[in-house]
This record gives C-alpha cells, structure tokens and sequence, in this order.
C-alpha cells in the first residue's frame, strides 16, 4: 500500500486536548472483522466483549516529566532539554533535543536548580545532543519526575498543567521510559480492572518505552522503505507464559495499543507463540501483515498517515477502518491521544 491512501482530512477541532472524565466514559467504536459491522459503544463495555480464560495485554510503561528547563552556565540563556532515553545508567548518560540547538555546544553546561545540571558530551543530530548529569544529582529519573514538565504530544496545542502528570499517565504505568503515553490504555480506570479480572481475565504486562519516532512522519510513499526508530521493549516470561497458555486453551488476546503490539509481534515464536524477550525494535507493521499474537485490538483514532494508522489499517482491514473513521468524523468522535477509543474484534 502506499503513504498516500492513509490520508484524510482531520480538523483541529476534532483533536482532544483534555481526557474525558472518567476515563472509561470515552466513546468506543466496536469494528467486528468478520461481519464487516460499526458499533458505537461506552468504552466501559469493553469488558462485555471478553471472555473468562482471555488475556488482556498491557504496556506498563511510564512517560517521563521529559521536557526541563534549564540555564546555560556563564550566558544564563534559557534552553529546553527534552530528555529522550538514558544510555548509561552507571554514568548518567541521556540522549536529549535541546532548543535553542545553535547556543548548546560540546562542553556546555546546562543548570536545572542548585543540585542538578548536565554536560554537553556529543552533537548527535541538529538538535540532538549526548549529555552527562552530574553524579550528585541523584536518581535522574527522580529528578525529572520532580522538575520536568508533560511532553504533550505536538498536535496538542496548549502547554502542559498540572493535571497532565495524572491525565497523561495510565493506570498500568511502572517502568519509566517513555516520552509519549501509550494512549490506548489512558481510558482503563483502578475500578474497569477490576471488573475485568474479575470476569476471569487474566491482565499480562509488556513494556515498550515510546520514544518521539511515534510523531514522526512517514516521508517515502512506498511503505516498505519507511525505517521505524528502534524503541526499547521488554516481554517477561511470566506474560509469555499466560499468553501462550491462552493460546493453546484457544482463548483470546487482548492487546491495548500499538506500542504493546509491536512489542509481541518482534517476540513471535516459529510455532506462533510468543517467547520471553527484550531488547530494540524497529518493527513496522503495515498491511498486509499477518499477525500471529493479536486476537482483538484496543486503539484510539490516529493521526493521517501515521505508522499507528497503518498498524490498524493491518489488523482491521484497510476498508472496514477507513469506513470507521468516516463514521468517527461525522459522529464527532475525539481523536488522537486524549480521544476515543476503537474496540477490533
């Protein structure tokens, strides 16, 4: 398929800049593959769709208070460091974006409060830069989580409040590392879990740490000449172990999100089971991809064009999900990240 059947037209007020409360009060679009049918459901009513013995997979990654603020010694300029994933934990060692680009050089030092600052170590891109925190500044992740603000993703155009810490994290987050949330499960609530256990459902746990390739945009019209950027994912044995034991009592898998697709469709066994694994991947799924994992897909609506488009054109059916999205726009569902959500069964 090529780039350009995956556009249509969004308008900007479409595009939810705050969560719906409850959470689980947001809109579920329900798509049933097989009979080629559009539901529109609560999505609190994603529990009536599953079935004692299934497994819902989650990804239990934390987004991180990723954008600081800081002052460049001697200069006291302002600059932005936008923290993207730790390198060396032993030596404090960050790839980050830094903005203004043109005033951060090799060398620089950049100061967040009287405790904490980072060193210029190496020009990665224009505005890409390795960066070394000082030793005596503690748990760096600590300190973010404490002085950094909520990377809201670029289509939301307001700055981060307050509530975004709580509002841009999910129920299930754990492990820091992600600079976007996996928004499919930003509308599970502590009672909804519940519920679903509850009914007999087994919850398992992934992690794939989002990194800002998740915006970026396809440039090629070939698809198969897209290159994803690798993200760093982790598949525990012991959700390996319950998946597979669903597998073969054929119950069914649950995925919430592309980011936890992605994450078990790299660890896929040549028996079509899933294997404990951990590691980068750069996985890009687009249709026609066979999917050997996933049963039943939880995603929210999606920007044009975009990888996460094309994840679920693979598993819905390219027609079926644009007819989905046409109903979606004229029903004035909410989009992207804060929107609704879409159930594939």
């Amino acid at each position: 398929m090529k780039l350009s059947e995956f556009k249509y037209n969004l308008p900007s007020t479409y595009i939810a800049k705050h969560p719906t409360k409850p959470r689980d009060a947001a809109k579920l679009m329900v798509l049933n593959r097989a009979e080629k049918s559009i539901e529109t459901k609560k999505f609190s009513d994603v529990v009536d769709y599953m079935s004692r013995g299934d497994v819902l997979v989650v990804n239990e990654t934390k987004v991180m208070q990723a954008r600081l603020f800081g002052k460049k010694e001697r200069t006291n300029a302002i600059i932005e460091v936008f923290v993207l994933r730790e390198l060396n934990r032993k030596e404090n060692i960050w790839d980050v974006i830094v903005d203004p680009a043109r005033k951060v050089r090799i060398g620089n030092r950049i100061y967040f409060n009287n405790k904490l600052w980072c060193e210029v170590i190496d020009n990665t891109t224009s505005r890409g830069r390795t960066v070394r925190f000082n030793e005596d500044g503690g748990d760096i992740f600590k300190a973010i989580e404490k002085i950094g603000l909520t990377p809201l993703p670029p289509y939301i155009k307001r700055d981060s409040v307050k509530e975004d810490r709580d509002d841009y994290q999910t129920v299930f987050a754990k492990e820091d590392g992600s600079v976007a949330a996996p928004t499919a499960a930003l509308h599970f609530t502590p009672e909804l879990v519940k519920k679903i256990k509850k009914k007999g459902v087994k919850v398992a746990t992934v992690t794939l740490h989002i990194g800002l390739g998740t915006f970026r945009p396809v440039e090629v019209e070939d698809l198969t000449k897209h290159r994803m950027d690798s993200e760093y994912f982790e598949v525990p044995e012991k959700s390996s172990d319950i998946i597979n034991a669903a597998k073969k009592a054929k119950k069914k898998i649950f995925v919430v999100g592309t980011s936890a697709t992605r994450a078990l469709e790299t660890s896929v066994t040549a028996d079509g089971l899933v294997k404990p694994d951990f590691g980068w991947t750069d996985k890009f799924i687009f249709p026609q991809y066979d999917f050997k994992i996933v049963d039943k897909l939880i995603t929210n609506f999606h920007q044009p064009e975009s990888t996460l488009l094309m994840l679920t054109a693979a598993f819905a059916d390219y027609d079926l999900m644009m007819k989905g999205y046409k109903k979606a726009l004229k029903e004035k569902y909410r989009f992207l990240s804060y929107g609704d959500a879409m159930l594939i069964v």
